[in-house]
């Protein structure tokens, strides 16, 4: 397996971030505006991943090139897991296991995120909700975190603004779910602020707001690793 490269300028001494499962690079962004250097990796190819990408087996490539970053986010496939799939009688891996073992074997810090169907598998997991950015969906996501990285819990503000029905259109004053074949690829872009992604990777991605804030929680409360080379 080739190391990855990246010949894009760099502007300073920015923090190495691996987005693992990256799909097309929700927490990707969240973390650039952050403030770090990301490469996003995944075994299917995503021409719509907006930093630097590598094609691969993601645990493999943990636990291959894990230890040459500062910080590592992973997001394992939520279909095992999710209300929909299981509807539809739908069988997935179940990634949650095998990708915190590869996490901790690199002795880097961490973030695992997944969706609520999957919560009681995550270790002390931290809840994000859209509410809480001032995002116009709710879209709970949970992030069990590791290798010495700990997130606060935000507060929850409460949900007062109804929620349009899956794959409805989303009236006026409700917030919308953007999931399975929803209605709205424009206006979910603008409430998520994923202004490059198609139907597909808006149904599954996590608004970069969540991650924005996680990057800034590491970052205040750290220094940069020492990089050991692959």
């Amino acid at each position: 397996m080739a190391q990855p490269t990246d010949n894009r300028p760099r502007s300073g001494p920015c923090l190495r971030l691996l987005d693992v499962f990256c799909c097309q690079g929700g927490a990707g962004m969240g973390y650039h505006q952050a403030g770090f250097d990301v490469t996003g990796v995944d075994k299917d190819a995503q021409p719509r991943y907006p930093l630097a990408f590598h094609q691969s087996d993601a645990p493999t490539f943990i636990r291959t090139f894990g230890t040459g970053f500062d910080f590592i986010h992973a997001s394992p496939p939520c279909q095992h897991d999710s209300d929909c799939q299981r509807l539809r009688s739908n069988n997935h891996p179940d990634l949650i296991a095998p990708t915190r073992d590869a996490l901790n074997a690199t002795g880097r810090p961490w973030v695992m995120e997944n969706v609520r169907g999957a919560a009681a598998k995550l270790r002390n997991p931290v809840m994000l909700c859209g509410a809480m950015f001032g995002l116009e969906t709710y879209r709970h996501r949970y992030f069990e975190t590791g290798g010495g990285f700990t997130l606060p819990q935000p507060p929850h503000p409460a949900h007062t603004a109804p929620q349009a029905k899956m794959g409805r259109p989303v009236p006026p004053g409700y917030f919308g779910q953007y999931i399975g074949n929803f209605s709205g690829v424009d206006q979910a872009r603008r409430v998520m602020n994923v202004p490059w992604m198609n139907r597909d990777g808006i149904r599954e991605c996590i608004p970069p707001a969540y991650t924005q804030y996680i990057g800034r929680a590491f970052l205040a409360t750290t220094q940069p690793l020492e990089v050991v080379a692959a």
